[in-house]
């Protein structure tokens, strides 16, 4: 009698579970994006691995969710859209994570092996997604089979952790993430047997370098950029803004690497004590950011020429050092290594020897920034009906507490929400001051709230950047977010139009401060009302157009419990005229020095 022998079938998996279990060596247990059969591989096998899909309606609102989740946490922001239309609904958002330096992982499907890279020709839901992608990001990978799948998903995730963070981009044909292969262990091997995990170090001689210049200097300024933020060295930061007695200033992008309480901070919003500051230095110590455009590309006459202003730049991308502006000491490294080597230095002794020369330097700058402050609040005075725009954030951190996260966004709106919010908690702001994207604070929204599920999440917001993206207000309700927009409403393009009045008609712009819709080309809005749009979705809804009743309609949305929309009427004059036009305005001509 003979015996069957079954042989033992090794275990198999899609592939698309081969790209999550190597997402989970990373950390990641969170992914933002739209369903589609192209990937069903993949994201059914979430569940498995204890990831959870956040599904927005729109795939450009993927990744700037995944965007917002990577700043606030720390993390990867993980997302993914399906072939042809899915990915180039995408792209917004690719644009945006590659300017703000978010670190995203954007993962696409794309038709399957054998009709694209080449495409055969008429392909259906086809287009040269890495070659688009590849020209907006810091890498862009097709994988051409399932053999170098695991291979090629590790060089993504190496991309994502490398350098400065952008998006990374992984496309995946079809019949790859859904096909089945046998497993091999060996490629998912932690981390850190694939990529260089700890920060980048910094040499001991470029710390005593950086120590002694630092000593040396009469009046030292600390400007801080995302680097910071990324490195979460905002304890470090102002512990050496302390240590050396110096200012501290942020880029637009940083502005909340810094409690704004802190009797060194001197914040974005107070442009001339900001450029006093940036004039008198004699040194200025640049932390993890490139001097862009929003800091006047760090030349005269916003800052001092460098004949009379030393800078030491520490960043993690070598490419940025120098680029701008000349430098006298170059440190690539982590920003949070070389502070944190800096700081040691104080057992040798202080680092601000002249401190009383110092100290008379930053009472100064403080007299200029409470005069400056002073005159902002006079806006407050002004109660009309409909709402002087200055009403809002204050009234929205009274309401919701230091710890509420903000997300700015619109043209005018976002220099009042700005310009009226005192940053209390590190790494509380979202927005977009790279990229300036319109509808992205939407979204970015309900991502914050994913991520920081314990804190209140305010989206100050204009009703021209509302309408591109309000279609996610479904998604808070549908996921339970309990985020709350504040859609201030002046139905016009503001920043726009005050730009076509003064290039219009000046003087007249100058005395009657608007020019009718006859005046002006296409800048005024029909209204679209936003409380009842939240409604309609399920979110609870508000109507307000004074500063009292702005006030009872957040405590209202609080009790709630939901998602909320509140439509607030501006006064659509004074909204115009927000703070520092002119200086918006110069910043796009090219400084003198």
């Amino acid at each position: 009698m003979q015996i069957a022998t079954k042989l033992k079938r090794a275990p198999t998996i899609k592939g698309g579970e081969i790209i999550t279990r190597l997402l989970k060596t990373e950390g990641v247990d969170q992914i933002f994006g739209i369903i589609d059969g192209t990937y069903f591989g993949f994201y059914e096998s979430f569940r498995r691995h204890d990831v959870q899909l956040t599904t927005p309606r729109h795939e450009s609102c993927a990744v700037h969710m995944a965007g917002a989740y990577a700043r606030l946490t720390g993390r990867l922001g993980v997302c993914m859209a399906s072939n042809g239309p899915g990915v180039a609904n995408a792209l917004p958002g690719v644009a945006v994570a590659q300017a703000e330096g978010n670190r995203v992982l954007l993962i696409t499907s794309s038709r399957r092996t054998g009709i694209s890279y080449p495409e055969r020709g008429g392909t259906f839901q086809y287009f040269p997604q890495t070659q688009v992608i590849g020209a907006m990001s810091k890498l862009s990978i097709a994988v051409p089979s399932v053999e170098r799948l695991a291979e090629l998903t590790r060089k993504a995730l190496r991309a994502c952790w490398s350098g400065r963070p952008g998006l990374v981009h992984l496309d995946v044909p079809e019949s790859v993430m859904n096909g089945v292969v046998e497993i091999d262990e060996r490629w998912f091997r932690a981390a850190g047997m694939s990529r260089v995990t700890a920060p980048m170090a910094v040499s001991a001689a470029q710390v005593t370098e950086a120590v002694a210049m630092l000593k040396r200097a009469k009046r030292p300024l600390i400007h801080a950029g995302s680097g910071v933020l990324h490195a979460g060295a905002f304890a470090q930061l102002e512990a050496l803004s302390e240590a050396l007695e110096a200012p501290l200033t942020t880029s637009w992008a940083a502005r909340a690497t810094v409690d704004e309480r802190h009797p060194n901070s001197l914040s974005m919003c107070y442009v001339g004590p900001l450029k006093q500051a940036r004039n008198e230095a004699d040194l200025v110590l640049v932390l993890g950011s490139r001097l862009g455009e929003t800091d006047f590309w760090g030349k005269a006459p916003y800052w001092a020429k460098p004949d009379d202003q030393l800078v030491i730049q520490v960043d993690i991308d070598g490419d940025v050092i120098g680029n701008n502006r000349p430098v006298d000491l170059a440190i690539q490294a982590d920003v949070g290594v070389f502070l944190d080597a800096v700081l040691a230095e104080q057992k040798r002794g202080p680092l601000a020897p002249a401190r009383a020369e110092r100290t008379k330097w930053l009472e100064r700058l403080r007299k200029a920034k409470a005069k400056r402050r002073a005159q902002l609040d006079k806006f407050l005075k002004k109660d009309t009906l409909p709402l002087h725009s200055s009403h809002v954030s204050g009234t929205c951190q009274a309401v919701l507490g230091d710890d509420t996260v903000l997300v700015i966004d619109g043209g005018n709106t976002a220099i009042w929400g700005n310009f009226f919010w005192e940053v209390r908690t590190h790494n509380s702001v979202i927005t977009t001051p790279k990229m300036g994207m319109l509808g992205a604070g939407v979204s970015q929204a309900v991502a914050a709230k994913v991520a920081r599920p314990n804190a209140p999440v305010v989206c100050i917001i204009g009703d021209g950047a509302m309408a591109f993206h309000q279609q996610e207000v479904e998604t808070a309700v549908r996921n339970e977010l309990n985020v709350i927009w504040v859609v201030l409403c002046d139905k016009q393009w503001g920043m726009v139009k005050m730009n076509q009045q003064f290039n219009l008609k000046p003087l007249k712009t100058l005395l009657t401060k608007r020019l009718s819709a006859e005046e002006t080309i296409n800048a005024d809005l029909h209204e679209i009302a936003f409380d009842q749009l939240g409604r309609a979705m399920g979110a609870h809804g508000e109507r307000v157009a004074d500063a009292a009743g702005l006030r009872s309609a957040l405590q209202r949305c609080v009790l709630s419990g939901k998602p909320a929309v509140v439509h607030v009427d501006v006064d659509p004059v004074a909204h115009l005229w927000a703070p520092e036009l002119k200086t918006f305005q110069d910043m796009h001509a090219e400084p003198a020095g």
